[in-house]
């Protein structure tokens, strides 16, 4: 009903001719369920908090990584640093929509004044979202001539106390936050130019690939292209083997030093390291590499090169796979090569950290519940019916909207074990036909940490990937992408569609994609 009232104020505007529908003009479409907090038309120049330009309230230095990322390609900061790009001139719409009693969810509109693509491109959140973290992806997509959103999921803060009796409040940062700003995003594009976006995008990493599956699975005609990196998702699992690990490690309380940890490294790149062909520091499939800690036990006295045997547990639990009591794996481990960037092989956590509020928040509904009585299995089933996760690998209805999806991941992220995202595309592919790669297609890329980051090359277009295979049914045989350092590109690779893997030719330099091949190993 409230989407209805919407579209028929809209359809009341419609009479408006198209030369006279001004940016201010759309004050007066403002649905029932909705508070318009600005519209104004902002003149081109330095993106809002650059010098010469001051920020609007509320429009602070956010950003998910990669956000981040995309923010620190485009320039800026440090003394003597080129800024930001400069802004075409574009309608910007603030609001706050009001879908429950219980609802106060923010969302920003980029529109731009001239030169519109005729796209419309949302970016995601990352962590726990509450606040909105895509306004630099936002200026980087409104430069290209996208018609732009995002959103805070409907709360304030980093954590989940925000769902501490607010059951609606957890509908919105689940699922109703994204798709109400989706909805309310297309109609003012349409008022805005009189007519509705052709193509639309989702483009999101972290909680941003959560949502980004939440979309596919819940609402499938929302986006033509979702671009999924590293996706929390399901979230309460991975929190939840989170805890689970935690607890193990204060229960082995045997930390690695960190001349250890470095000695595991180098131990596992001399063993994996040249799998694909050549030593660079990289390991193409980690899932190939079959190290085994105890090969590292000490034989007499301790030492930086060798682990004791409680040393050794402590890396078969970092790796190790996150199991329920039948077996089932919750979330997968930590892959080989990551050991550097992950604290807890040096220091032992004293509590579950930031994910145990999806157990005791989103579960359990009690601030002060005590994480000595946590039960993976009891609790997992008990968080997942907060209803925030895509759990279903039937994803035919986005398949016939004539969706195309595009996953990602980091082989080196320390931060959401990427192991999880292969277990989610063999389980659509299990339910739904081997035979998946005109729609779906899984890139893992080597050395990349969370998002991006890291040795590997995380630098590659997305956009312009999904794009080229939405819209002119080029699918992505392989991505060329590559690794920048101190502004300059320093090496390429191809990224290869999962299972092949980028493997090296034999001549050429090993800092160039064209030395490299995909296959299968």
């Amino acid at each position: 009903m409230r989407t209805s009232m919407f579209v028929f104020a809209l359809c009341g505007a419609g009479t408006i001719a198209l030369a006279q529908n001004t940016c201010e003009k759309l004050k007066s479409v403002q649905p029932s369920d909705a508070e318009f907090t600005t519209v104004e038309l902002v003149p081109a120049g330095p993106p809002p908090g650059a010098a010469g330009r001051g920020a609007p309230a509320g429009r602070g230095a956010q950003g998910s990584a990669p956000a981040a990322a995309v923010a620190g390609r485009a320039g800026g900061g440090g003394r003597g640093a080129a800024g930001p790009p400069p802004l075409p001139e574009y309608c910007h719409v603030a609001a706050i929509l009001k879908p429950s009693s219980d609802s106060v969810i923010k969302m920003e509109l980029y529109m731009p004044a001239e030169n519109w693509n005729g796209k419309f491109q949302m970016l995601g959140n990352g962590g726990w979202a509450g606040s909105v973290q895509g306004i630099a992806g936002m200026q980087a997509a409104l430069r290209e001539g996208y018609a732009t959103s995002a959103t805070d999921t409907g709360h304030e803060g980093g954590n989940g106390m925000f769902a501490l009796g607010h059951p609606e409040k957890i509908t919105d940062f689940a699922y109703r936050a994204v798709h109400e700003t989706v909805v309310k995003s297309k109609m003012l594009i349409k008022t805005y130019y009189g007519k509705e976006p052709k193509y639309t995008y989702w483009n999101g990493c972290s909680t941003g690939g959560r949502q980004g599956l939440v979309e596919v699975t819940k609402f499938p005609d929302d986006f033509d292209g979702v671009i999924a990196g590293a996706p929390a998702n399901p979230h309460i699992h991975l929190h939840a083997a989170g805890v689970e690990r935690s607890i193990e490690l204060m229960k082995n309380n045997a930390p690695l030093t960190q001349a250890k940890v470095e000695a595991l490294h180098k131990a596992i790149l001399a063993q994996c390291d040249a799998l694909d062909g050549v030593k660079d520091g990289l390991i193409g499939d980690p899932t190939k590499c079959k190290f085994d800690p105890a090969s590292m036990l000490c034989k007499g006295a301790d030492s930086d090169n060798c682990l004791t045997a409680g040393q050794v547990e402590t890396v078969k639990i970092e790796f190790g796979d996150i199991k329920t009591k039948k077996g089932e794996v919750i979330w997968t481990g930590y892959e080989p090569g990551t050991e550097l960037q992950v604290a807890s092989f040096r220091s032992v956590p004293t509590a579950p950290g930031g994910g145990w509020d999806s157990i005791r928040i989103l579960g359990h509904q009690d601030a002060n519940y005590d994480w000595h009585k946590f039960d993976l299995d009891a609790d997992v089933a008990l968080a997942d019916k907060a209803g925030i996760d895509a759990l279903t690998s039937d994803l035919n209805a986005f398949k016939k909207h004539g969706g195309k999806l595009l996953l990602y991941h980091g082989w080196a992220d320390p931060a959401i074990p990427p192991g999880h995202t292969v277990m989610f595309y063999e389980s659509v592919l299990d339910k739904m036909g081997k035979k998946q790669d005109d729609w779906m297609r899984l890139f893992m890329v080597p050395g990349m940490q969370h998002c991006s980051g890291g040795s590997g090359t995380d630098q590659f277009n997305k956009m312009a990937v999904i794009e080229r295979w939405r819209e002119a049914n080029q699918a992505p045989e392989q991505i060329v992408a590559e690794h920048v350092a101190n502004g300059q590109v320093d090496m390429s690779r191809p990224l290869c569609p999962y299972p092949q893997v980028a493997v090296y030719k034999g001549a050429g330099s090993t800092n160039d994609a064209a030395s490299f091949s995909c296959k299968l190993q």
